[in-house]
This record gives structure tokens, C-alpha cells and sequence, in this order.
């Protein structure tokens, strides 16, 4: 119902933008650009299908090694007294607990061609539990709103990119980035929780939690007091996290005894079935949010912050960045695009290219995720998952804000 709302909300408001744009100013093109606009997006969406289908390949070859060799159960029964309790209808040691910890595991490493394939695959594990397959279930909703909150702890590509536009700092971003991150991801849990009445003040949870926290606030610590090697510290883990998890499969699989190639050609044909599946739901986003983006919407709105923020008589050096938070739950390439036009117009250390950068490394893009995710099992009713979204989104554009004034601002 969520999906269908926005999706007929964002071509209304476009179409009204444009009619208005056409009789008050004149602008006989707008309906061209908007068009022009929805065949590229439409382009769009089935280029970043069809280009998943390698990834999504390998990546799935070898869960299908690891679930032969035990290796998913294995994790899942380490991690099993945590999700059970953030998942209470997924039954104990269950495959899908693996799953999700790998998802999680890659996201929070940044690690994002390992981190789709293993979503995709711990939604349709979810799925299996699922009773309605037409209807997202609590499980479902959780693990895809906890996604969208976009816990990163290293931002390596952001901080790359700053390094390219010269910047005299370049991980300058990378604790505003990990606070931003964090406090979205607790509100995405905290509210989900509530819809779904689960208690967060469980001891096993606090334990999990706070111990999580502890970690990244001395691995935050470490790299904060040797800046220079984030960036060769950050692509060792990666690459070395992800070389791991191959070997591991490969071995477990010899010990198993099982025909390890034929196990991973076996999960590999999953890879093209599943990227055909998401191409029609992709498409259908990414053509909406084109749409409201080509109207030229986003610049009345960025008009309207600063009149309104000016008049209250605050600050608004920080409306400039706002492109950013506003494009990334629509678009990840099209937020990353406004975030090196800040960094460009202002200066990748001024106050404006740090907070864009912020923006982009603390939210994730929410209506892909969501068409990638359920769309990849069939989910037509997502009930609450993308309300619950946003307000996480919501939740890190105002703490990037705070914290880059504190960070930053001077």
C-alpha cells in the first residue's frame, strides 16, 4: 500500500510542477526533460539488473558452498540468542539467522557488491517463513528497515572521493559519518521494535548492543589516532573479509566432502533468476522518482528551507548540503552526484562539502533497497517497512546536521 501511495504521489506531483512550470514561466521543455528523463531511468533500472547478475552469481555460488558445508548454520547458532529476540518468528538456529548476520557484517564493512547478494539471499530464506508471500512479514520488515538505516562503519568510497577533489582531510567525515550512522540505525530499530512490541531492554539485546558499540567506538578511537591509514586499513579488511568467507566455504566444503564446483554452480543460477525478477519493480521506482526529480521539484524545496529557516533567524549554511539528504533515499547515484556538486561549488574541507558527505554516508537509498529487496521475492504489500524507513532517513539527516555543526562549523 506504502509503495503504491508514492509511487502515484511522486508522477502527480511531478505533472502538477510541471503544468505550472509550463503556464506561469513559460517552459516549453519541461515536459521533454521529464520524458527524456523517464526512458533513461527506465534504461537505468535494467542496467543495474542485468549488472548484479555476475555478482549476485558468485556471491550466491558460494552461500549455496557455505549452507552445504554448515557454515550458515554455524553462524547462525552463534548469533541466534541476539536475532531471535530482534526476530521472534524465525525459529531457532534456522539458516536465515546466517544469512543476515552476513548481511549485516558487509554493510557495516562497507562492503557493498558482498552485502546485495547476501540481503537478497536472506529475504528469500525469509521468505520461506513467510505465511502471506504477497505480504512483507514482521521478520521481513525488520531486516529490510535495519538496511535502510544504512549502518556503515568505514566509508571508503566518500573518503576516495575527497582524496580525488583534493582535500586537505579526507577522513575528516569518518566519526561524524560513524555517529550519524549509528544513532539511524537505533532508530530504525526503536521503532520497528515499538510497531512490533518487542522489548529492546532485554538483557541479551543491551549485552549485544552494547558490546557492538564498544567495539566500534575503540575501532573509531584506533583510526581516529592514525589517520593516514583508514584508507589502506579499510580495503585490507574488506578485500581480506571477503577472501575469508570464500576460503572458509571452499574448506568447510572439503571437509563435508561434498563436490564444491557443483555446489557452487548449483547457487550461482540463482543469480540471473533473481536479477530478471527485480527488473519490473526496479523500473517502476526508479522512472517515479526520475519523475519528481527532472520537475525541478528539489530546488523549490531547497528555495523554501532557506526562506523558512532565514526568517526563524537560524543559520543556514547547512541548506546548501540538503540536496544530498534529500536525493539519497530516491537515488543513490543522483545523491552522490549532489554530493561532489557541493564538494565542487564550496570546497571538498568547507562546511557544506563535509556535510554532504555526511549525508551520504549516514543514510541509505531507501526506495531501492526496498524494490531490490522485496521485489526480488514477490512482496506487493509492504505495510509499514517504508514509513519505518524514512523516519530512520529522517532521524540521520538530523543528527548529520548537529554533529557536522559540532565537527565543523566555525
Amino acid at each position: 500500500m506504502a509503495l503504491n501511495f508514492i509511487w502515484i504521489a511522486f508522477f502527480l506531483v511531478a505533472f502538477i510542477v510541471a503544468l505550472v512550470k509550463l503556464i506561469a514561466f513559460g517552459d516549453t521543455t519541461i515536459f521533454k526533460t521529464i520524458i527524456d528523463g523517464v526512458f533513461d531511468s527506465a534504461g537505468t533500472g535494467v542496467t543495474i539488473s542485468i549488472g548484479l547478475i555476475g555478482v549476485l552469481s558468485l556471491f550466491l555460488g558460494f552461500m549455496n558452498v557455505g549452507e552445504k558445508a554448515g557454515a550458515i548454520n554455524f553462524l547462525s547458532r552463534i548469533v541466534g540468542p541476539f536475532f531471535s529476540k530482534l526476530f521472534p518468528e524465525i525459529p531457532k538456529n534456522h539458516p536465515s539467522f546466517g544469512h543476515i548476520l552476513m548481511n549485516f557484517s558487509a554493510n557495516l564493512l562497507g562492503l557493498d557488491n558482498a552485502a546485495t547478494p547476501f540481503g537478497l539471499k536472506a529475504m528469500q530464506s525469509l521468505q520461506e517463513l513467510n505465511a502471506d508471500k504477497e505480504t512483507a512479514s514482521n521478520s521481513q520488515i525488520m531486516f529490510m528497515v535495519l538496511n535502510a538505516s544504512g549502518l556503515t562503519l568505514i566509508p571508503v568510497s566518500i573518503i576516495a572521493q575527497r582524496a580525488i577533489l583534493k582535500s586537505a582531510d579526507p577522513t575528516a567525515i569518518f566519526i561524524p559519518c560513524m555517529i550519524t550512522t549509528f544513532v539511524a540505525c537505533v532508530v530504525a530499530l526503536s521503532v520497528v521494535s515499538i510497531k512490533q512490541r518487542i522489548n529492546l531492554f532485554n538483557r541479551v539485546i543491551i549485552l549485544w548492543i552494547g558490546t557492538i558499540s564498544v567495539l566500534i567506538a575503540v575501532l573509531i578511537f584506533y583510526l581516529r589516532s592514525h589517520p593516514a591509514g583508514v584508507d589502506v586499513f579499510s580495503k585490507l579488511l574488506s578485500n581480506g573479509i571477503i577472501l575469508l568467507i570464500f576460503i572458509v566455504f571452499i574448506v568447510g566444503g572439503l571437509v563435508k566432502k561434498i563436490n564444491v564446483f557443483e555446489a557452487f554452480i548449483e547457487g550461482a543460477k540463482g543469480g540471473f533468476e533473481t536479477a530478471v525478477r527485480i527488473i519490473p519493480y526496479l523500473v517502476g521506482l526508479l522512472v517515479a522518482i526520475s519523475v519528481l526529480r527532472t520537475c525541478g521539484i528539489f530546488d523549490y524545496i531547497i528555495d523554501g528551507f532557506t526562506w523558512v529557516f532565514g526568517s526563524l533567524g537560524m543559520n543556514t549554511d547547512f541548506v546548501p548540503a540538503l540536496p544530498t539528504a534529500l536525493m539519497k533515499p530516491l537515488s543513490g547515484s543522483g545523491s552522490r552526484a549532489m554530493m561532489i556538486t557541493a564538494m565542487t561549488q564550496y570546497g571538498p574541507d568547507s562546511f557544506q562539502g563535509k556535510l554532504a558527505c555526511v549525508f551520504q554516508g549516514t543514510t541509505e537509498t531507501t526506495f531501492y533497497v526496498v524494490a531490490l529487496y522485496f521485489g526480488s521475492v514477490g512482496i506487493k504489500k509492504t505495510r509499514y517497512a517504508v514509513p519505518a524507513s524514512l523516519t530512520a532517513d529522517l532521524a540521520g539527516v538530523l543528527t548529520a546536521i548537529f554533529i557536522s555543526y559540532l565537527f565543523f562549523h566555525r
